[in-house]
């Protein structure tokens, strides 16, 4: 097990910083393979992998990487201050207004200057001090990191900036330099703020969990512990109004409870006994009791937290490329601006200082600060509404995926149906009604822990019938049970039973194959003269499943195929009211990977929907694995690439249009971003572009793709647009 050290990085507020901490420790830390980072938590994790690390030694690379580094503490504040920030760029804008104010005084007026009349009035050296001040304020945090890539021969952004400031300051326009280095300070200050508010979302996660449960006690007391410290199988109480502390199961009480946090559900959950709840969810009027499941890093909410916090280290193939284009383009600018200077000077006899001015023009706009902005926060933001609409994505790499999907392939039990069984159909014969059946049924199996008995109770349980008092009553293992209700003796019990009891008859043999088709279990309910009737029990459809395929085939899935290890006869049954385009049945697991197998080669993008161990292969091989993270198993969950909190299906056509959304922003904001570089690199050619215009114009572009990206956060349940 290798040891690691974890360390909080202020300042560390996007992709390109990410880059530049990884050139500088990377030699320190025996390679960047070592390193891995939480952006949204301005995290940083350094793998000791070989020799050891210098915990000191790290502190001071970040240092010269223009960052600062601190051991990191669990519980500390995920979001960094902006007041550092806020200050530098309030100290720079004050001192440009006020160099300005002196230098139009000093000039004799505006229009001196700023040269309008012709000749401008040069700054006096009064003046060159304020902005020299204002220039050194934004470049704050801007000139280490330019100093860095400047020695590791490694352009970026900063070095742009800088080199277009210094280069602007070298031909006298020193309002310009100023002006510049203040909007690029701003425009830092409201990367900074972005990444903020998506660190606020995940901090507004953390804050669902209450800090103390309250333990019940054997005297009936009760004891407030912090989470951490309650173990599995705890009873805890949860008093009307509050928030339920950790993953369980009621064992007493009922109340509606609002499950939004967790699941996105719209409206409140009835819980009753038996019923499963999950910390960070929100009880109703009524108090329960609460058998914990889980322990509190094992919750639902716990594992939200951690999967959406690290989800930037899986980086989109958006991010990838653009942090790839990044790379290329800025040396290019460089070379680019390089020319600018000298080719028209030095062919055609051009003024020196017109196209010095142009190549710093030029650098500005090509600041690929926008287009280095727009995908992270875009795939942050969409993460976020995903976990909030109860959908975890575990990286942003699988944020995109969605949106190529061609065809799905779900398993049965557990996925498209209940994955448990339930009463379809009471049939009552001899003169009985279904009330009287079900109710002489669910009496008998009240005392049997038998899946099949269980599912009559709750049958009648949701259906209103009140159980009767049982007397005299014997359970025949394997095959029933009987008792008196009423005072008259009653039996409950399988086809095989009614057999053994010599009550079968022609007709009641034929009413038992007919509803035995398509899988289904049948209870037989009787007395001592004849048969009562019948009770067909099925792992029924969810309701939802039918709609929601409607709905994929609606979002563009071409192929919605099923997978099941039951009998061919049973999964034609469930087919049909699903209504999926092909099935496969008896499957083994492997036989489950040879499918998707096939549907991959033929129809490229492939998502695998399960919930159980069997189901875990065929996801691993598929493009995207979705697991049912409520009820499905933990093997299934971790191989999953999305879970779905509350196994609601309907999320299904929900993702995919979100992360078609998420596409569609990102491309837009990419295009936005070198649409308004172009039309600025060609007004600098042309003599039409200044550099204060240049930088307000890519300021401009940077909020604009900052605002469109935030859009995703208010992504509700159920939009399709």
């Amino acid at each position: 097990m290798h040891r690691r050290l974890e360390f909080k990085i202020t300042g560390m507020d996007c992709a390109e910083e990410v880059s530049l901490l990884k050139r500088e420790l990377g030699p320190l830390v025996g390679g960047e393979e070592n390193l891995s980072f939480d952006l949204i938590k301005g995290r940083m994790v350094v793998a000791e992998r070989g020799h050891p690390i210098d915990r000191e030694a790290v502190i001071r690379a970040v240092a010269r990487a223009g960052m600062r580094a601190e051991p990191w503490k669990e519980r500390a504040a995920a979001s960094q201050p902006l007041s550092a920030r806020l200050v530098a760029a309030a100290a720079s804008g004050l001192c440009l207004a006020a160099g300005f104010a002196l230098h139009v005084w000093t000039a004799g007026g505006l229009g001196p200057a700023l040269g309008a009349g012709g000749e401008r009035v040069a700054a006096p050296a009064a003046v060159k001090l304020v902005y020299l001040a204002g220039i050194l304020s934004a470049g704050w945090f801007v000139l280490p990191k330019a100093w860095l890539a400047l020695r590791r021969l490694r352009p970026d952004m900063n070095l742009l900036m800088t080199v277009a400031v210094a280069g602007a300051m070298g031909i006298g326009d020193w309002f310009e330099a100023a002006t510049v280095y203040f909007l690029f300070a701003v425009s830092l200050l409201l990367e900074a703020w972005s990444v903020g508010r998506a660190r606020r979302a995940i901090e507004a996660l953390m804050d669902l969990a209450p800090p103390v449960v309250r333990v019940l006690q054997e005297n009936g007391t009760e004891r407030p512990l912090p989470p951490e410290q309650v173990p599995p199988g705890t009873k805890f109480v949860v008093r009307p109004g509050e928030r339920i502390a950790l993953d369980g199961r009621v064992i007493a009480g009922s109340s509606r409870v609002d499950q939004s946090p967790i699941t996105g559900e719209s409206r409140p959950v009835l819980k009753q006994p038996g019923a499963e709840v999950f910390g960070g969810t929100i009880n109703g009027d009524g108090a329960l009791e609460v058998e914990s499941s889980k322990a509190a890093a094992d919750t639902i909410l716990a594992h939200i937290i951690r999967l959406v916090a690290e989800a930037q280290s899986r980086r989109a193939p958006s991010e990838q490329w653009v942090e790839r284009f990044a790379r290329i383009y800025t040396p290019c600018v460089l070379a680019l601006a390089a020319c600018v200077v000298f080719v028209p000077p030095v062919l055609w006899g051009a003024p020196w200082s017109d196209w010095i001015y142009r190549a710093l023009v030029l650098l500005v706009i090509s600041c690929p600060c926008a287009l280095v902005i727009s995908t992270p926060v875009s795939i942050v933001a969409a993460l976020t509404a995903s976990a909030r609409n109860g959908v975890l994505v575990k990286g942003g790499v699988f944020m995109e995926l969605p949106a190529r999907l061609k065809a799905m392939a779900f398993d049965k039990t557990g996925t498209l149906t209940q994955g448990k069984p339930s009463v379809v159909d009471v049939v009552p014969i001899n003169g009985h009604t279904e009330e009287e059946l079900l109710q002489r049924a669910a009496s008998l199996e009240a005392r049997s822990e038998h899946p099949l008995a269980q599912a009559v109770v709750e049958c009648a349980r949701r259906r209103g019938v009140p159980l009767q008092q049982v007397r005299e009553f014997q359970a025949i293992k394997g095959r029933g049970a009987t008792g008196r209700l009423d005072g008259r003796a009653y039996w409950v019990g399988s086809h095989r039973y009614l057999e053994e009891r010599g009550q079968e008859t022609a007709e009641i043999h034929q009413r038992l194959e007919e509803l035995s088709r398509g899988g289904r279990s049948v209870v037989v309910v009787g007395n001592d003269e004849h048969v009562c009737g019948f009770l067909a029990l099925a792992d029924a459809v969810r309701p939802e499943t039918a709609k929601t395929l409607t709905s994929l085939r609606q979002a563009g899935i071409e192929r919605l195929v099923m997978l099941t290890g039951d009998n061919e006869a049973t999964a034609l049954g469930i087919a049909a009211v699903a209504g999926v385009d092909e099935v496969h049945a008896e499957l083994l697991p492997a036989d489950k990977v040879a499918v998707v197998d096939r549907l991959v080669q033929s129809h490229g993008s492939v998502a695998m929907v399960g919930d159980g161990v069997n189901d875990a292969p065929a996801m691993a091989r598929s493009t995207l694995g979705i697991a049912m993270g409520a009820g499905g198993s933990d093997a299934a969950i971790e191989a999953a690439d999305i879970a779905l909190i509350s196994d609601d299906l309907t999320k299904l056509p929900w993702l995919i249009r979100h992360s078609r959304r998420t596409l569609r922003i990102i491309r837009q904001n990419i295009a936005a971003s070198i649409a308004v570089k172009a039309l600025f690199v060609a007004l600098t050619f042309a003599g039409y572009a200044s550099l204060w215009a240049a930088i307000a114009a890519d300021m401009g572009v940077s909020l604009a793709v900052i605002f469109n990206a935030l859009r995703l956060l208010r992504t509700p349940a159920g939009d399709t647009r």
